[in-house]
């Protein structure tokens, strides 16, 4: 269950930055709205996943997954250059996340 609110957490923080980016400074109302509602969720559910998951398993995979799926979604549909550098740094943050739970982080 924690991986699924986890997971849950995870999508709505993403849902949150990409509204952000269209609520242009918080200038837009309802992208604004809706990127504040979408991280409060998000937190209210990482909370809930802090409960019965490490601390540091849960950010890691919060901060990971989170990471990279921005930067494909900047690539994919904002138009962000897709850069080898990009796709270095990005497979880089996963090498992270797969090493420190192997380390023992969870």
């Amino acid at each position: 269950m924690a991986y699924l609110t986890l997971s849950g957490a995870i999508l709505l923080e993403i849902a949150a930055t990409t509204l952000m980016k269209h609520s242009d400074g918080f200038n837009r109302l309802w992208p604004t709205v809706g990127s504040l509602a979408g991280y409060a969720l998000a937190f209210t559910l990482l909370a809930q996943t802090l409960k019965t998951m490490d601390m540091g398993t849960a950010y890691t995979l919060w901060a990971g997954v989170g990471t990279a799926l921005i930067a494909a979604i900047g690539m994919l549909f904002l138009n962000e250059p897709a850069t080898t550098a990009r796709f270095l740094g990005v497979g880089l943050v996963i090498a992270g996340v797969v090493v420190l739970n192997l380390g023992g982080a969870h």
